[in-house]
């Protein structure tokens, strides 16, 4: 009988101790695929080559202890898989609408092949960019832009989904459903684009929809209204077509500055997420409508403006229970003389890791990688992602 009892008691603290291990630490990098940044290397309609790129790409970070891959599957209304929605992007095969040939689901691919190796698959996507250049993109017939014209405002060389307008958020919700109903990803990823960073001397014009929508609000607290609502409701549509599947953003690095606010950082950002770009990072953080933020910590240790340590301490102490993994510039290598500091980016990796609320990091972005900067991939391969923890 002693016997039977300390079995079933080493059995349940067997579990109890399974149950209670933590997440791999994250480790991911950026793949961004608008204006072909990093992948393809350049548009081309032969699928064998899209693939060997991809596989190239992925097996560098493979070998460097990446764990998650963030992919741009959906850089300006268009798809790099087959939509219902939205063309083929321009990027993949250098005419929007034009498939790859012979005919695959490059999204499926990318997954499988991600998966095959242990890694995890987010889906990146930019919610309101709809036309990277006026002048020069290649624009469908099918493209939504020309389907309803109604929905766009054009600032500055762009055209955007106008955020106040609620057929348009109805649409985002739905594209994005439509990919987590079929594809087997495991996060939505979205960036820092909601409304626009500012253009010098010009206001984003939206007056027309404030005078319809803004019931007595202040233009401020309206758009921000409008990114607080398709959060919501992309967060529920997410969660009801599967629940596995997470839904994370990466912000700019700076919610505010504490000049304007107490909860804010010790920084003098030039725009910030509450006051410029009308994303109140907190407020979905605390309300639990996003389950991870990745915030772009892009400058350097002892930065004037904006130190990496200060906002990684802030970060730290503002993720409300949510997963946290911290931005690095890891495209900044050589820059400055701080990024030519062969010791920049091991610090960056140490201050993270002092910070236990801080589950991981995140670099921009993958190109960059090709040219082993200072020697960094050595540095990880080597020593800080040596263990090559899968998630």
């Amino acid at each position: 009988m002693k016997f039977y009892l300390l079995l079933f008691t080493f059995l349940y603290a067997l579990g109890s101790t399974a149950q209670n291990v933590a997440k791999p630490e994250f480790r991911a990098v950026w793949v961004a695929t608008v204006d072909n940044i990093d992948w393809p290397d350049s548009p081309t309609i032969y699928a064998h080559i899209q693939k060997a790129a991809f596989l190239k790409l992925l097996n560098m970070h493979q070998r460097n202890g990446m764990n998650a891959v963030i992919v741009q599957i959906r850089p300006a209304a268009d798809a790099f898989y087959p939509s219902p929605f939205e063309p083929w992007s321009q990027w993949l095969t250098g005419v929007q609408g034009q498939a790859p040939f012979p005919y695959y689901d490059p999204l499926e691919f990318m997954i499988t092949e991600t998966h095959k190796r242990g890694m995890e698959f987010h889906a990146w996507m930019n919610p309101y960019r709809a036309v990277f250049s006026i002048t020069n993109s290649s624009i469908s017939s099918t493209h939504i832009t020309r389907q309803h014209p109604e929905w766009f405002i054009t600032y500055g060389d762009k055209k955007y989904f106008d955020p106040g307008n609620k057929d348009v958020q109805r649409y985002v919700t739905n594209v994005v459903k439509d990919v987590v109903k079929r594809y087997h990803i495991d996060a939505v990823h979205f960036d820092d684009y909601f409304y626009p960073y500012r253009i010098a001397g010009k206001e984003f014009p939206d007056d027309a929809k404030y005078r319809q929508y803004g019931n007595g609000m202040s233009k401020d607290t309206w758009r921000r209204s409008n990114t607080d609502s398709i959060i919501v409701m992309l967060g529920k549509a997410i969660k009801e077509t599967n629940k596995k599947c997470r839904f994370g953003i990466s912000p700019f690095g700076v919610w505010r500055n504490a000049s304007v606010d107490s909860m804010g950082s010790n920084t003098r950002a030039g725009q910030t997420n509450y006051d410029d770009l009308y994303a109140d990072i907190l407020l979905w953080l605390r309300m639990g409508w996003i389950d991870y933020v990745t915030p772009q910590l892009y400058w350097e240790i002892d930065h004037k403006l904006a130190d990496f340590n200060t906002l990684a301490d802030w970060w730290a102490a503002h993720s409300y229970g949510k997963d946290c993994y911290i931005g690095i510039g890891y495209y900044r290598a050589n820059s400055n003389a701080a990024w030519k500091d062969k010791t920049q980016l091991p610090k960056q990796i140490q201050k993270i890791r002092s910070l236990p609320t801080l589950k991981g990091m995140a670099f921009y972005s993958s190109k960059v990688f090709e040219k082993n900067p200072n020697g960094w991939n050595d540095t990880l391969r080597l020593n800080y992602f040596k263990d090559k923890l899968m998630r």
